[in-house]
This record gives structure tokens, sequence and C-alpha cells, in this order.
């Protein structure tokens, strides 16, 4: 009677060994899972990032004012008849602002 019982355990437990640890094994599925989430969290931001890269490249290709933005605060050019003035605050990054000259009335000859 001993032997039967321990036989059958031990049959048991081979069937268990490849639910548990198998190539197919609930184990494998979880991790595999995991792998699923994680994957599916970096598409989502991937996602995200490529929206907003497109959002810009149709400000660029449709209006001028994204152009003149970035040309400002990126490359600090200003127009024609504009003074620059910039401002530095030591806790910030600098700040472009651009102001009109002001007017000159030419003096009359006298």
């Amino acid at each position: 009677m001993r032997l039967i019982i321990l036989c059958l355990a031990a049959l048991v437990v081979l069937i268990q060994f490849p639910l548990w640890l198998g190539k197919g094994g609930w184990l494998r599925v979880w991790d595999l899972d995991h792998q699923v989430v994680a994957a599916q969290k970096k598409n989502d931001e991937l996602k995200a990032r490529n929206a907003k890269l497109n959002s810009e490249v149709q400000d660029l290709k449709e209006g001028t004012g994204a152009v003149e933005e970035r040309a400002r605060y990126e490359l600090g050019m200003i127009k024609e008849n504009e003074v620059f003035v910039q401002i530095l605050d030591p806790n910030k990054k600098s700040t472009f602002v651009s102001i009109p000259p002001p007017v000159v009335e030419p003096k009359e000859k006298r």
C-alpha cells in the first residue's frame, strides 16, 4: 500500500512539473505577461511622443509663426528694425524679448 501511494505521489509531482516549470508553464506565462505590459507601456509613451512630433511638424509646415518662434528662441534671430534685449536670471534660462526701436523724427535743416 505504501508503495502505491509513493508511486501516485511521484506521478502527481511529474505531472505538475511541466505545468509550473515547463515551456508553457505558469511561471513562463507570468514572465511573458509582465514583458507584454512593459512593452505596451513603452509603446504608449512612444505614441505620445510621435503625436507631439507630428503636431510640431504640422505647425512648421502650415504656419510661419512656429518657424519664427523657433528662429527667435533657438537661433536668437530678430526681425529687421527690432532691438534685441536679453534678460538674464540666475535661476532660469535666458529669456529673449524683442521690442521695436524708438521712432526718431528727422530734424529739419535750418
